[in-house]
């Protein structure tokens, strides 16, 4: 099967790189690799990727260093890959824009099915919401624009996500269960503190512009949702 999706592997062990783009390339993916993180800024305006593989350790720049500069102006998705288990470091990776994580060692069909996934999410159709579907919201999910009171937000995709799904139904309270599932569609484990780290950050993005209204409102021991008109 071909498809035309690149991706883009910033990997510094040659024999990693060399096994990911026979598996990737296999499943019909272009690949194209890096060894350096310097690298990565001229790589992305040449190959133009779709989905950025990223590891955590590079020489140069590193993972996290490069995926928080990229959020600053893209909204590419990004499977980092680390050797660090420790749940602060998979989480730091997720505040920053990641879109998932891999740990090594790993499986490259693993690194296969997550790249299918995350893809998959990503380039899903959805129709457009034209009209504000809560006070001062405005989304429009073919575009992936998203603005609260006429202010155009920075989001990263999985924020866009969990923004979109509350704001479409104001009042409902999501379990972190149910926002778990809209975030990782593959059935993994992972714990209730990966979608509190994703509202933390979307928290700070919604009260730089309503500074004085709690617009994302925890419930206790439930979860979450959206409040109309602030609290």
């Amino acid at each position: 099967m071909t498809t035309s999706a690149r991706i883009l592997i910033v990997e510094d062990e040659p024999k990693l790189v060399e096994l990911l783009t026979l598996y990737l390339e296999a499943a019909g993916y272009e690949c194209h690799a890096v060894f350096n993180g310097n690298e990565v800024e001229q790589a992305l305006t040449t190959f133009n990727p779709d989905l950025l593989l990223l590891d955590l350790m590079l020489p140069g720049k590193d993972g996290l260093t490069i995926c928080r500069e990229l959020r600053q102006h893209s909204q590419i998705p990004v499977i980092m890959v680390t050797a660090k288990v420790e749940e602060i470091d998979r989480l730091l990776g997720l505040e920053l824009g990641a879109d998932d994580y891999i740990c090594k060692p790993y499986s490259p069909r693993e690194v296969v099915a997550r790249t299918k996934a995350v893809l998959r999410r990503y380039q899903q159709p959805q129709a457009a919401t034209d009209n504000a579907t809560a006070s001062g919201v405005h989304i429009d999910e073919t575009r992936f624009l998203a603005q609260l009171d006429g202010v155009t937000l920075d989001l990263t995709p999985v924020e866009f996500r969990l923004f979109a799904l509350m704001a479409n139904s104001p009042g409902q309270v999501f379990s972190r269960d149910q926002l778990l599932t809209l975030i990782y569609d593959d059935h993994r484990i992972v714990t209730d503190r990966t979608v509190d780290s994703h509202i933390k950050n979307l928290r700070k993005k919604l009260e730089a512009i309503r500074p004085d209204q709690d617009v994302i409102r925890s419930i206790y021991g439930v979860g979450y949702k959206f409040e109309e008109g602030g609290a």
